[in-house]
């Protein structure tokens, strides 16, 4: 049975067999004797997002008594649900993370400290997540965004919305509207202004499939009623 260690774009850590493409923590928030989670869902701030693999360090999943290992499907899941890029495993990403950051605040610079500080207030809401009021069409947010539509999870890009599932992603839609934003307002920003985050490889194949589709449809001509 998997352990309840993978995040949905909701924030939740559940345990399902996905396998992701990053990790990360929010602290400890395991049991190591047990291997389980704990009521708390957070002891810190500094939600990261890590790679899977660095210098050739090992660990056991959630055996001792350290940071608890979560797992998400993409970067743009792991934003979705409150995380940032981390400055030890991703430096080069959590640095123009931070510039996109900044920028779009309109300042030079932005510290972990403040980005954790803002992101903390925009991702929960009591104890849940807290579901930001979407002002524009879906389609018009940058890649990698999330929002909730009909209690589902969707993932922007080109455009298009691709729902995010315990199996992966679906085929992409057009989505008219949704009930709010999953990924926070900051982070949005910085997509926006430039920061661009991993999207999972089958979404990516479903989006180029899409455009194949599209642009064929585009390339036929209707036949002249006339024409014999």
């Amino acid at each position: 049975m998997p352990l309840q260690n993978r995040v949905t774009p909701f924030g939740e850590i559940v345990a399902i067999e996905q396998r992701g493409l990053f990790m990360g923590n929010r602290g400890i928030i395991h049991d190591p004797a047990t291997r389980t989670l704990l009521a708390r869902r957070w002891t810190n701030k500094a939600w990261i997002i890590c790679v899977c693999e660095f210098r050739n360090v090992r660990r056991e999943v959630m055996s001792r008594r350290s940071w608890t290992e979560l797992f998400f499907y993409d970067e743009a899941t792991a934003l979705a649900a409150g995380h940032r890029p981390c400055y030890y495993c991703r430096r080069s990403a959590a640095t123009a993370f931070a510039q996109a950051w900044a920028g779009a605040r309109g300042k030079a610079r932005a510290s972990a400290t403040d980005i954790d500080a803002v992101l903390h207030a925009e991702r929960l809401r009591g104890t849940g997540k807290k579901l930001h009021a979407l002002r524009v069409a879906p389609a018009s947010l940058p890649d990698g965004a999330a929002v909730a539509a009909s209690g589902e999870a969707y993932v922007m890009a080109s455009g298009r919305a691709f729902m995010w599932t315990t199996e992966g992603y679906q085929s992409p839609r057009n989505l008219k509207d949704a009930e709010g934003l999953l990924t926070p307002p900051s982070t949005v920003a910085a997509l926006r202004a430039g920061y661009r985050c991993v999207l999972h490889p089958t979404l990516l194949a479903l989006l180029e499939g899409d455009d194949r589709q599209q642009h064929s449809s585009r390339g036929r001509r209707p036949r002249s009623p006339t024409a014999k």
